[in-house]
């Protein structure tokens, strides 16, 4: 034995044997298996390192033990009714819970309806742990998913299980995961639509839960399937947008990359069109790539399109194309066939079904926010009139289907005595907030309370004959995506004297679908108090301005950014 040092040799040869050592225990070949692809989520962070990356600690954390088998230390921390610590709060993420302090001491859960479509049974039963194990309401959200809050520590993981026991898994649907699947509301019942989308969005939904690989981003995922009907999905503000089209050789999916609306981009054109019984495979190629090709060394330049700036579509498309080992099908943009464009507020009331005398009714729902009472009542409605299937959209808001025509009016009367409706003025129909300051920690204003009061004011000060989108979000996130709406407000600390008080920052001219566009900064620093005036001004200008069927969006395009401000701009005495 001797104490000497080790040779600079040695030492490198013990580096390279512990990079070895390293590398199999973190591709996870079983001995039995030698064969077996190595772990995506511990290649990518090696390939990071070898090119003399530092990894957040996000991903240390993810790299000292996966989070899909964490479960014990979640189910330890109920046992002790604690609440996770920062990054334990970003690892029980994987599992659909949020610990939302300090805005609530609790957690929200977010759960996991691919194409919003849920029966009856499962409604009640989500009612059942809204008033056994949280704050006894539900919210509708722009993924069209339900959150539950107000869950205390020692709740949280019997939430998880008793979705589980309903066919409800929250898996992946927070931190770096793909995120609930979005998807046509009205696939299978909607005369205009080309293609029913349920088919693919049940494939590809099972196929994520049950492809651990999958469960290996770098940062979240968000995927939507619109088959052409009537309701818009919002496609554009994906990550991966499958929009079904017709071509010469027959029906196929325009495939669009990167749209991140909270960083002013909507999904980019790739010029290929999908079969659909290969949307799963391109769908899991397309991830594998950005699995490999992902930013782990900076949150904030993580998701998929800062891939796609640094290597370009026709680069990306090319790795995606080693992945699947064939090439795919490129169609020039002016032999596509879409369905027509969607009802801009399509998603409320009574409408025709492609099934001969049945009816679907889209309901208004208060910003979102239903009662367990209500759950109940709509999940009652839907069994006693239709055929049990509720089926919720991006609006926020959600549809009863199958009710033949004969009891329409009977389930009119019902949605009526839940305290609900199916009609809506042109400015509640679009409008749209996020949970707000009562519920997130990062938001700097109560847009839930605000959206309420500001819909309340203005009906009945005007009435808007076009279809407008308000949406108010809280914070930078950008939950309900302001930067789409016609009129965005985004939320902003205000000064007032030496005060800081709740305001937003105003956004006009966004549009998703056929008036696809990012709305602009015309009117910073709008306290809230100060919100209604403002927002009415400004849609009285456009009532007075416009040309005759002028849209809010095309009349503020031929507007400058002063000239809008000023139309908008309250005084605080008239505040």
């Amino acid at each position: 034995m001797t104490d000497a040092p080790f040779s600079a040799e040695q030492q490198e040869y013990l580096k390279g044997f512990m990079a070895g050592v390293e590398a199999r225990r973190g591709s996870l070949l079983p001995a039995t298996d030698p064969g077996a692809p190595p772990d995506a989520l511990r290649a990518a962070q090696d390939a990071t390192l070898a090119r003399g990356g530092k990894l957040v600690p996000q991903e240390e954390a993810k790299r000292e033990r996966h989070p899909l088998d964490r479960w014990d230390e979640m189910t330890g921390r109920a046992a002790a009714g604690r609440f996770p610590k920062p990054m334990e709060d970003f690892i029980g993420r994987y599992h659909g819970l949020f610990f939302v302090g300090p805005a609530q001491n609790a957690f929200m859960c977010r759960l996991r309806i691919p194409g919003g479509i849920l029966s009856a049974a499962q409604l009640d039963g989500i009612a059942g742990i809204a008033e056994d194990c949280a704050g006894g309401y539900a919210d509708v959200t722009t993924r069209a998913n339900l959150q539950l809050r107000e869950i205390p520590a020692d709740k949280g993981v019997e939430v998880v299980e008793r979705l589980a026991d309903l066919g409800i898994v929250p898996r992946g649907t927070g931190a770096d995961n793909i995120r609930n699947i979005t998807a046509s509301p009205t696939a299978g019942i909607d005369a205009r639509e080309l293609v029913d989308t349920r088919p693919l969005v049940r494939a590809l939904h099972h196929h994520i839960l049950n492809t651990r690989d999958l469960f290996a981003l770098p940062r979240k995922f968000n995927i939507a399937v619109s088959g052409g009907g009537a309701v818009e999905v919002l496609g554009e503000t994906n990550d991966i947008s499958l929009r079904a089209v017709e071509t010469p050789a027959g029906l196929r999916y325009r495939l669009t990359l990167g749209g991140i609306t909270g960083h002013r981009d909507f999904a980019r054109p790739t010029g290929v069109v999908v079969r659909p019984e290969e949307a799963v495979r391109v769908c899991d190629a397309i991830l594998r790539v950005f699995i490999a090709e992902g930013d782990r060394t900076d949150r904030k330049k993580a998701r998929l399109k800062y891939v796609l700036d640094r290597m370009g579509i026709e680069a990306f498309l090319g790795l995606v194309e080693q992945r699947l080992g064939f090439a795919l099908e490129r169609v020039e943009e002016a032999a596509l066939r879409p369905a027509p464009p969607p009802a801009k507020h399509g998603h409320l009331g009574i409408h025709a079904q492609k099934q001969p005398g049945l009816r679907y009714i889209g309901l208004v729902t208060p910003v979102g926010r239903l009662t367990a009472a209500q759950l109940r009542g709509i999940a009652d409605l839907a069994r006693r009139f239709g055929s049990g299937t509720i089926r919720l959209t991006v609006w926020q808001n959600l549809l009863v289907s199958d009710i033949p025509d004969a009891a329409i009016g009977a389930a009119c009367a019902a949605i009526e005595a839940l305290g609900l409706g199916w009609q809506a003025s042109n400015i509640r129909g679009g409008l749209v907030a996020c949970t707000g300051a009562a519920g997130c920690k990062f938001a700097a204003s109560h847009t839930k309370q605000h959206a309420a009061a500001l819909a309340d004011f203005l009906d009945v000060r005007i009435a808007v004959d076009a279809p407008v989108n308000i949406h108010l979000t809280g914070c930078h996130h950008s939950c309900a995506q302001h930067y789409i709406a016609d009129i965005g407000l985004l939320g902003a600390k205000v000064e007032r004297g030496e005060e800081l008080v709740e305001g937003y920052d105003l956004h006009v001219g966004g549009g998703a679908g056929p008036e696809q566009k990012i709305g602009r900064l015309v009117l910073p620093k709008v306290a809230a108090d100060a919100l209604n005036e403002t927002v009415l001004a400004l849609l009285r200008a456009w009532m007075q301005g416009r040309t005759p069927g002028e849209s809010f969006q095309h009349f503020t395009a031929r507007h400058g950014d002063a000239a809008i401000a000023a139309m908008a701009r309250v005084t605080e005495d008239a505040a």
